[in-house]
């Protein structure tokens, strides 16, 4: 049976999906102006954090320029500057940048993951694409689960991606829950064991974090509730 980091290797060389790899593959190819002279990562992007985690942060897909490019999720781009100088904020990041694997951050009890592993055209990946890269978080998840207390996703998509995966371990009600900002829900256990406690957060990208509709304040609160929630303090 794999283990995290042998699954996360095994993430790395998929191609389950032929528009995702050409398209990552190309971007990885030409590149953008500012990181010319840098050799992209263009594959499929693993979880990062401990295998212990506590609390799971849950995004959408890799950016084209920012995981893509440095091969760590959040890293290397404006979203994952915001989100971890939040994290930071709360204690559940070691430091508030994310430049490159390597750079000294670490992650507090938290393990950061997206449901689509390959940065997408336009930040958009079709059903079928989701539902092809599904297997993958739902292992992660089943990984995690010994310690697993609290996710917190962010934005719509990924809430919608997400529930079906977390009905492997957990009862998830129907009708299923609505995302929104700031909403909790709480899913029991199939095995009896401790619930999953499930936070709603808009997503860190720059339409929401430029235009105020998500403000640090916003995230570092809705991220201490779910760091309560998993108890890590």
């Amino acid at each position: 049976m794999l283990d995290l980091s042998a699954l996360d290797e095994r993430v790395t060389s998929c191609r389950a999906c032929p528009r995702l790899v050409a398209w990552r593959e190309e971007v990885a190819r030409v590149k953008r102006a500012a990181f010319r002279d840098q050799v992209y990562w263009g594959r499929p992007v693993p979880g990062f954090g401990p295998a212990d985690a506590r609390l799971a942060v849950v995004g959408l897909a890799p950016a084209a320029h920012g995981a893509n490019r440095t091969g760590r999720m959040f890293t290397g781009d404006r979203s994952g500057d915001f989100l971890y100088e939040a994290m930071h904020a709360v204690g559940l990041a070691t430091q508030p940048t994310a430049t490159h694997p390597g750079d000294g951050l670490e992650l507090i009890g938290t393990r950061i993951t997206a449901p689509v592993k390959c940065a997408p055209p336009e930040n958009k990946p079709t059903p079928e694409e989701r539902d092809n890269c599904r297997p993958w978080l739902v292992r992660e998840l089943e990984l995690l689960r010994p310690t697993l207390r609290a996710v917190l996703v962010l934005g719509g998509f990924g809430w919608q991606a997400l529930l079906p995966v977390l009905a492997s371990c957990w009862t998830v009600p129907r009708p299923r829950p609505v995302f929104g900002h700031g909403t909790h829900v709480v899913l029991e256990a199939h095995d009896g064991g401790e619930p999953l406690h499930l936070f709603g957060c808009f997503h860190v990208s720059q339409q929401n974090t430029f235009t105020g509709r998500l403000t640090q304040s916003m995230a570092r609160d809705v991220l201490d509730r779910a760091k309560t929630a998993a108890g890590l303090g």
